[in-house]
């Protein structure tokens, strides 16, 4: 049994390492191969290429490495005439994997989307693509199962990789006296570091005027990130950063359970600080014209992960604007995590919220408490596991509508039981 295995960013290659792995227990004779990062090579996922380095945002920026992506999937169409695949499985990461798709599908493989791409939240209009390119949708959260549903896709919900291993450790609130740990938690890609990196530290620098004892750990992905984030710090006032401050590259899942709270750029990250039960305060700078855009598009009632997944409402349309806000909206107080999507400078609304989960214990207890909630209803591991069996049984048994429906009637037991 031959499995393509494509992820193209840092957190595609962790899931689908964590995927290679339970398709090989499940099925040690199986083979996997395909577009990844260093992860699903561990993992024993025979790489044609690695991917994890084009993990880009916007759209000028992919045009940018446009020639690259094509060459990769020619690389990939060509894996797939020299020993074809019995499934072709595709982790996030749309804009290539919808062309990697196409040719997946011209050659009569079996084509599963691995956590999907979020188009119930952003251009909701895709999902006619999508029906035509997937065959199948392994859905990582509850409400975005029920909305592929809805539009017609056959579609498993698995749950989230990130809450395969991590568990939320036994932690209590640091008082000041403790020396309270702050991460800061830049992004996973460059242009994100860009835009948001001086918030955090502005925002980490007014923290340690009101608990100068604090300390700070910036968490980059990887020495690459930690050399760019070093880079961007020379050229800030010493005075605009913490004394207590160091950057860690490659630990971030190791630091995440020590930290006592958070200061977060958007992103899959806040389901790894959910699991931990870490208070967090989440925030996306971009430019004017990127707010309005998003404003139009976007069809979620928030951009944080975990807020989405705490609300009975998660989907539905905003208020477009034709003018970005000068001052960084209030956040909803109803959600867990407070978050700013702003063009403005949002350092010192960051501040304030770790400020307050440091010095009042009843306000930390309280988001804790809000948070061990919402981790014992869907932080549940197996996500992986779950997932390889329907890709084998795809694999094995092809797409007919019996197999099609004897995998969702599988689930559906599994989730009564």
């Amino acid at each position: 049994m031959r499995v393509f295995l494509s992820a193209g960013e840092p957190s595609g290659d962790h899931h689908a390492a964590l995927l290679c792995r339970s398709i090989k227990d499940h099925c040690p004779e199986a083979v996997c191969v395909g577009l990844g990062g260093p992860k699903m090579e561990n993992a024993g996922c025979d790489l044609i290429a690695d991917m994890t380095q084009l993990a880009v945002m916007w759209f000028f920026r992919v045009l940018a490495k446009v020639h690259c992506f094509v060459d990769l999937a020619r690389r990939a169409e060509r894996s797939f005439l020299d020993e074809r695949p019995d499934v072709c499985v595709l982790v996030d990461f749309p804009g290539f994997h919808w062309w990697l798709a196409w040719r997946a599908k011209r050659h009569g493989i079996p084509v599963v989307f691995y956590c999907p791409p979020q188009i119930w939240a952003w251009a909701s209009w895709r999902i006619h693509k999508m029906r035509r390119l997937i065959d199948y949708v392994l859905s990582a959260l509850p409400f975005e199962h029920d909305w592929f549903v809805s539009h017609g896709m056959s579609s498993t919900y698995v749950g989230h990789p990130f809450f395969d291993v991590r568990h939320a450790p036994e932690k209590k609130y640091q008082t000041t006296e403790e020396k309270p740990l702050v991460l800061l938690l830049p992004g996973s890609r460059g242009q994100e570091i860009e835009a948001n990196l001086k918030s955090l530290l502005l925002a980490a620098k007014k923290v340690e005027q009101k608990i100068p004892h604090a300390k700070f750990i910036v968490a980059a992905l990887h020495q690459r990130h930690a050399k760019d984030i070093n880079e961007l710090m020379r050229g800030f006032p010493v005075e605009g950063y913490p004394d207590q401050l160091v950057i860690e590259a490659g630990k971030t899942s190791e630091i995440i359970p020590q930290a006592t709270a958070a200061v977060c750029v958007s992103g899959s990250v806040s389901l790894e600080l959910l699991a931990a039960r870490v208070p967090t305060v989440m925030v996306f700078s971009l430019s004017g014209l990127a707010y309005v855009v998003q404003s139009w598009v976007r069809h979620c009632r928030s951009f944080t992960l975990v807020n989405l997944l705490a609300m009975s409402d998660p989907i539905g349309p905003l208020n477009p604007v034709f003018w970005p806000p000068r001052q960084p909206p209030s956040p909803d107080p109803k959600m867990l995590y407070p978050e700013y999507l702003t063009v403005a400078d949002p350092s010192s609304a960051l501040a304030d919220h770790v400020v307050e989960w440091l010095t009042n214990p009843d306000s930390y207890e309280e988001t804790v408490a809000a948070l061990e909630t919402l981790a014992s209803k869907v932080a549940q591991p197996g996500s992986a596991s779950r997932a390889a069996k329907v890709i084998l049984d795809i694999a094995a048994n092809g797409l007919s509508p019996s197999n099609d429906d004897k995998i969702i009637s599988v689930q559906h037991a599994e989730q009564a039981a």
